[in-house]
């Protein structure tokens, strides 16, 4: 048999290659000679720069870039295999786990590091940026990571605004001038990876729903919506284009409209940016199982996730998809109308999440075992039948 191993990572546990490889240990029990293929998968999330890097033999590099309360953070990326596609989680350089105490204020911090990384990448010959934008602790429209590429915002006396883009001061942007924009940036193509529709204002914009994880009270989030109104006023005005309308630009403080707006990117489903990335079409080609997995199995994992991504792409070649997940909930049978056929619980019994992710490898290994002896025993039961 040819598997197909193609999971997402275990959030703060296992990359999705250490799943993808304990799965492997656990189907070899059962057939030795399986041909057991591994393609590290992710959804745009935490993990994508790690699972590409894996998928495709690329390498990481590592930058000391402006934080988002502007102090220096060490934060790094990805570069694949063919040399010229980056990978960079936005979070790395301006995320929650960046900031902490009085820092986690919106009105003051800045995706300045995010652009300073994009830039850098470009510098070391990159022709593509992959960017995924979640966990971000900014909810400044993309300013600050306009800036560090070379943007320059204006106030209304016509002069440059010099503090660094921030929640708390794109109400006093007058005007957008573009001329500064770096060479090397406007000749790369920027994908982003973004699976929420959120717009960038409003009751279900970015400063309403995502502002308060990010230090924002009340009054703050009226702040911080008004600002945004106010950016893509001046964009629009500026740039002739019409973020208010663009779905996902609300995703990463307003950052999905910073980046359709100054480095006109596109958006896309992450995990259709990874399928396309590690070939995996090409590698479903003859296979006989797809397994796929994450940490949590249930009904959202039908949308948008990694697994029923796998099950898609799976369904095109007529490949059957099991998902493998750390726990599974009640409504998880939701995702059998959604292409996947088979769910196991990679616990065996109930469990800490201490223990669980203590002895994960060991639980996914044997998990992979019970699978595959389920697959043999329809395979035995469909030959009874045809003779």
């Amino acid at each position: 048999m040819k598997i197909i191993l193609a999971p997402d990572s275990f959030k703060e546990n296992l990359t999705s290659l250490q799943v993808a490889a304990a799965l492997e240990k656990g189907i070899k029990r059962v057939l030795p000679k399986a041909l057991c293929v591994k393609v590290p998968m992710a959804d745009g999330g935490e993990g994508t720069v790690q699972s590409l890097v894996d998928a495709t033999g690329g390498k990481f590099v590592r930058k000391n870039v402006t934080g988002p309360a502007g102090k220096k953070v060490s934060a790094r990326y990805g570069m694949l295999a063919d040399g010229v596609t980056a990978v960079i989680e936005m979070a790395e350089a301006s995320g929650l786990p960046q900031v902490s105490g009085k820092e986690k204020n919106p009105l003051k911090t800045t995706t300045y590091g995010t652009g300073e990384l994009m830039l850098d990448a470009a510098k070391r010959g990159a022709k593509s940026i992959i960017i995924g934008i979640g966990g971000s602790a900014t909810n400044d429209g993309g300013v600050g990571m306009a800036q560090a590429l070379g943007v320059r915002f204006l106030n209304k006396q016509g002069k440059e605004i010099t503090e660094l883009g921030a929640g708390g001061m794109i109400n006093i942007i007058a005007g957008i001038d573009m001329k500064g924009l770096n060479s090397l940036i406007k000749r790369t193509k920027i994908i982003v990876a973004c699976d929420v529709n959120n717009p960038l204002c409003g009751k279900t914009g970015a400063s309403v729903v995502f502002g308060p994880q990010k230090g924002a009270t009340p009054a703050m989030v009226k702040t911080l919506d008004s600002n945004l109104k106010h950016l893509a006023s001046i964009i629009k005005k500026d740039l002739k284009k019409d973020v208010l309308k663009v779905k996902g630009a609300g995703a990463a403080g307003g950052l999905g409209a910073g980046l359709v707006a100054f480095t006109k990117a596109k958006m896309k489903s992450g995990v259709d940016i990874v399928i396309e990335a590690t070939d995996l079409h090409k590698h479903l080609k003859g296979a006989d199982l797809v397994i796929t997995g994450e940490g949590r199995v249930d009904f959202q994992t039908a949308f948008g996730k990694t697994p029923s991504g796998v099950a898609k792409a799976a369904r095109k070649h007529r490949i059957s998809t099991v998902a493998i997940g750390g726990g599974i909930t009640d409504d998880a049978n939701g995702v059998f109308a959604h292409g996947i056929e088979g769910l196991e619980s990679a616990c065996a019994r109930d469990m800490s999440l201490e223990e669980a992710i203590a002895n994960s490898k060991a639980h996914l290994t044997n998990a992979a075992e019970r699978v595959i002896r389920l697959v043999l025993i329809g395979k035995k039961m469909g030959t009874k039948k045809r003779k």
